[in-house]
């Protein structure tokens, strides 16, 4: 494990994950992994394990947003990592924060619908999401059913998933990468477009089916990014990292989701 930096703070604006697969607690778990220091800023509580979201509460915003100003306060923080955010006044809440603050990276990850199928994200959200958080972010990380909610129309192909991505940018982000585990196919493609050139991560596709996965690629694009990494090279790190914790996932509670290994590196050496 990387030593710690002590002067180096990484922030997750997300959803809480009673179960700990997912959400701030994956978040958190990748930061450690990445010898960073974690904050965090609750914006949902959810009662959820490995086999459903049972129940959402979020808090009230301005409560969202002391735990901001308080992060913020008190330390250093290099980036941001975005996740759940429940609904549109939650949204301008964190877009506030984000215009006041201008920390140097923030990632995106535009949570809206759980493993399971649960809804995670209010209809009247959808637009703020888009005209608010997406001009800040310096990279967006979609699946394949988020993206295809932001843009309006199916992706059910690779050169619909690059169009997608053209598609994306044009809604005003600086960057995208559209996860492919969607996709059909013996690997999973991931695709980065940022604005100079279209890279593909590439890894076999796994027969494990993962819980916090989207959480656990944004918050580790995040902490490298905080390490000082380019975009490109933040993005692929992240990747590996993602696949290798797959690899190692177990399966600690009753349902069919596996809970992915976070210190996987560290076990190696």
């Amino acid at each position: 494990m990387p030593r710690k930096s002590s002067n180096r703070s990484v922030l997750t604006i997300a959803g809480s994950d009673s179960g700990g697969g997912a959400g701030i607690q994956a978040d958190l778990k990748t930061f450690a992994a990445h010898g960073l220091h974690g904050l965090s800023a609750i914006a949902a509580l959810t009662a959820q394990n490995t086999r459903a979201v049972r129940a959402v509460h979020v808090p009230p915003a301005d409560f969202l947003r002391a735990q901001i100003d308080a992060c913020f306060d008190d330390f250093k923080i290099d980036a941001v990592k975005i996740g759940m955010l429940a609904n549109a006044r939650i949204i301008h809440a964190v877009a506030d924060a984000l215009e006041h603050y201008r920390p140097k990276h923030v990632v995106l990850d535009p949570v809206m619908v759980a493993s399971s199928g649960a809804k995670l994200l209010a209809a009247n959200a959808l637009a703020a999401l888009r005209t608010r958080l997406l001009p800040l972010a310096t990279v967006i990380t979609p699946n394949i059913p988020e993206a295809e909610l932001l843009i309006g129309n199916a992706i059910g192909r690779a050169d619909e998933a690059e169009a997608a991505l053209v598609k994306l940018r044009a809604l005003g982000a600086n960057a995208v990468l559209l996860k492919g585990g969607h996709l059909k196919g013996r690997v999973m493609t991931d695709r980065l477009d940022d604005g100079r050139q279209l890279l593909e991560f590439i890894h076999p596709r796994l027969n494990i089916e993962g819980h916090g996965t989207g959480c656990t690629l944004a918050s580790a694009i995040t902490a490298n990014l905080c390490l000082g990494m380019p975009l490109t090279t933040a993005c692929a790190a992240a990747s590996d990292y993602l696949h290798g914790a797959l690899v190692n996932a177990y399966r600690p509670g009753k349902g069919k989701v596996a809970v992915l290994d976070h210190f996987w590196q560290a076990r190696q050496h």
